[in-house]
């Protein structure tokens, strides 16, 4: 199992475990829903790799995988 969003194969779900305090980009992601114990899937991937599409919490939401790269996850 991968053990950060970034990692994340298309099509599995995951649980957020952690995310880092004190980073911008990730204090807007918070308050989208992202915060521990969410269940979280990557739904797509751009053709480069990045921006990656998730899904969370009945919303589709876009990230990098720099900002993906700091959200830890276990297996659902």
């Amino acid at each position: 199992m991968p053990s950060t969003l970034a990692e994340l194969p298309v099509g599995i779900d995951a649980i957020v475990q952690a995310m880092p305090t004190g980073r911008s980009c990730l204090t807007r992601l918070r308050e989208m829903g992202i915060v521990p114990g969410t269940r979280i899937r990557v739904t797509r991937r751009a053709p480069l790799g990045e921006p990656i599409e998730i899904s969370v919490r009945g919303s589709q939401l876009s990230m990098r995988n720099h900002e993906a790269a700091f959200i830890a996850i276990s297996a659902a």
